[in-house]
């Protein structure tokens, strides 16, 4: 198993969740990642998964409020 990092975050930048969880694989990872997003009601903020090489697994990024 590895180690992913799930992190979410308000339009001002400042972090709504920040946490790790373990997958076998990056796809997998993904699920989970995105599961766990669904279940917070986080799908549409700004957030990413990385892997322990620090690749992107899942991103969404939005416009910052002007």
């Amino acid at each position: 198993m590895r180690n992913y990092a799930l992190t979410v975050f308000d339009p001002r930048g400042e972090k709504l969740l920040d946490e790790s969880f373990t997958a076998a694989n990056d796809a997998e990872a993904k699920e989970v990642g995105q599961a766990r997003l669904d279940k917070e009601g986080y799908s549409e903020h700004t957030h990413r998964c990385v892997s322990p090489e620090a690749k992107l697994v899942l991103f969404q990024g939005n416009s910052p409020l002007s």
